[in-house]
C-alpha cells in the first residue's frame, strides 16, 4: 500500500462522498481537497492542479500513485490500490 492517494472532490457531490466512504471502508489513508470550499487564488491553483490530471476538471478526480481515475469506479480504485 505504498502509493499515496489524493482525491479532488466537491463537498456536495454524491460520487465524491461515495469515494471517500469506500476508501474509509477499505482503511485506505487519503488526502482530499473539497475544491468548492476553497476561494480565490487557492481555488484557482487547485483547479490548475486538477486539470493536469483530468483536463475535463470533473469530480471526483482520484490519483493513486501515478494512476488517475475520474469518477467513482470501485473496480478501478480496487485495482489501483491492489485490493
Amino acid at each position: 500500500m505504498g502509493n499515496p492517494v489524493k482525491i479532488y472532490t466537491l463537498s456536495t457531490c454524491s460520487h465524491c462522498k461515495a469515494t471517500k466512504r469506500f476508501l474509509d471502508k477499505c482503511n485506505i489513508k487519503f488526502e482530499f481537497e473539497d475544491v468548492d470550499l476553497l476561494e480565490g487564488e487557492e481555488r484557482a491553483a487547485i483547479l490548475e492542479e486538477v486539470k493536469k490530471w483530468n483536463p475535463d476538471c470533473s469530480f471526483p478526480t482520484i490519483i493513486i500513485g501515478d494512476k488517475v481515475i475520474v469518477g467513482y469506479k470501485e473496480d478501478e480504485i480496487r485495482e489501483a490500490l491492489g485490493l
